[in-house]
C-alpha cells in the first residue's frame, strides 16, 4: 500500500491523493521501462536536519552512499 509506505517515512497521504496521483501518473510510469539503480557504495553517509512542516519540528533523515545517490529518506517526529 502506498499509504502505508508514505506513512512510514512520516508523509500523511489520503487515499483519493493516491487515486489522483494513479490517475494522473499511472500510465506514463507502466509505459516507461524500469530504471536499474546503481547500486550503493560500501560506504553509507547518514545526514540528520530539523525541518518544520505545518509548524510541527520534525526530523529530516537521508541515507547517502560515497558515489552521492540518495539511499533512502525519512521524516520523523
Amino acid at each position: 500500500e502506498v499509504e502505508e509506505l508514505m506513512l512510514e517515512r512520516g508523509v500523511t497521504v489520503s487515499y483519493e491523493t493516491i487515486r489522483r496521483w494513479c490517475g494522473k501518473f499511472g500510465q506514463t510510469c507502466a509505459n516507461s521501462p524500469r530504471r536499474r539503480r546503481p547500486r550503493p557504495g560500501g560506504t553509507w553517509h547518514l545526514d540528520e536536519v530539523f525541518i518544520r512542516i505545518d509548524g510541527e519540528r520534525k526530523y529530516l533523515w537521508r541515507a547517502v552512499d560515497a558515489d552521492g545517490h540518495v539511499l533512502d529518506i525519512l521524516v520523523q517526529n
